[in-house]
């Protein structure tokens, strides 16, 4: 009987093992990569919500510009710096999620090859459970005082009222109408003035939408180059490097616009910014880069995303000149 138990208990362990490396590729988050980029002196601000994006916007945590809360011993240029060395990619959640599940796979093998078995040293599977439960618990407390913190920091590039632009609204197929209505200028320096769009604005802002996935999609580093901020193109670089290492490739196509509004635009110095909520459809899948078999999402039934997404251009500039600052994630 001991000698059936011992040969069941083995079996499950290798099934978990099994699983575990089975799913280590779909731990890459699909997607174009989010909280991110620079929205200059507003880079660690909230932009004010709208009927696109009711909810408030993830806080950007890759950017080069510096955090009200951190050193400012170096002063960098507002929106992005070219020169400056790019942050390492891997969101907070990412980097968890990949941790705790690397860190189990390679105790799992450590665990077989020295023959104390997948769960040894867990007292059995119940225990395995729990672990993952705790494991659970610590990462949703970790997160919830990471996002405290990021607005708290917030606060000062936030502080003071600052009225809230009236929305132009549009949709994906149906044309754009109206620009954008002046408001306040941020309390911040340097000092920012409201900027009015053009009905020529809102289609480059779709178009952007569109062309910056399918770059994405096709690995196209040069083409995002011309599409993005050289912090954008940067970051979107080394999320490309890194699924390359892993070998897999994140697939997005049918990109379409559903809805969309604008969250705020303003001049700064000779910066120009808008920041605009988008809805939108988009097949969205990742593939073993040697077979091309997909090991997450669903090729024939597109998924639906809200981001709202920065763009940056030379003041002075006409709509064929913005180009993608920041992406954030709604929350």
């Amino acid at each position: 009987m001991s000698s059936q138990k011992a040969r069941t208990r083995r079996f499950i362990e290798i099934l978990l093992v099994a699983c575990l490396v089975a799913l280590a590729p779909g731990l890459a988050a699909a997607k174009m990569p989010t909280g991110l980029g620079s929205r200059g002196s507003r880079t660690f601000a909230a932009p004010p919500s709208t009927s696109t994006a009711p909810t408030t916007a993830a806080p950007i945590q890759r950017s080069v510009t510096p955090s009200p809360a951190g050193p400012s011993a170096t002063q960098q240029q507002p929106g992005f710096n070219p020169g400056a060395a790019m942050p390492r990619p891997g969101g907070f959640g990412r980097g968890l999620l990949g941790g705790v599940a690397g860190g189990l796979l390679g105790a799992g093998l450590f665990g077989l090859l020295t023959g104390h078995g997948f769960l040894g040293g867990l007292e059995g599977f119940a225990s395995f459970i729990g672990l993952l439960f705790q494991l659970a618990l610590i990462a949703l407390l970790a997160r919830f005082a990471f996002t405290w913190w990021q607005n708290r920091n917030a606060a000062p590039a936030g502080a003071g009222a600052r009225p809230r632009p009236t929305m132009a609204a549009f949709t994906g197929g149906a044309g754009i109408g109206g620009g954008a209505a002046g408001f306040g200028a941020a309390p911040r320096q340097p000092a920012t003035s409201p900027l009015r769009l053009t009905s020529e604005d809102f289609p480059a802002f779709e178009r952007l939408l569109g062309q910056t996935q399918e770059s994405y999609s096709r690995e196209d580093v040069g083409a995002l180059s011309r599409l993005a901020t050289p912090e954008m193109a940067g970051y979107f670089g080394e999320e490309l490097a890194a699924s390359r290492q892993k070998g897999i490739v994140n697939r997005l196509s049918g990109v379409k616009l559903l809805q969309g509004d604008l969250s705020e635009a303003w001049r700064e110095g000779s910066d120009d910014y808008a920041t605009v909520a988008m809805r939108f459809a988009l097949i969205d899948v990742m593939e073993d880069r040697a077979t091309g078999k997909v090991v997450s999402g669903d090729p024939s039934q597109p998924t639906e995303a809200t981001e709202v997404w920065t763009f940056w251009r030379p003041s002075g500039s006409g709509s064929d000149a913005w180009k993608l600052s920041a992406i954030q994630q709604t929350s």
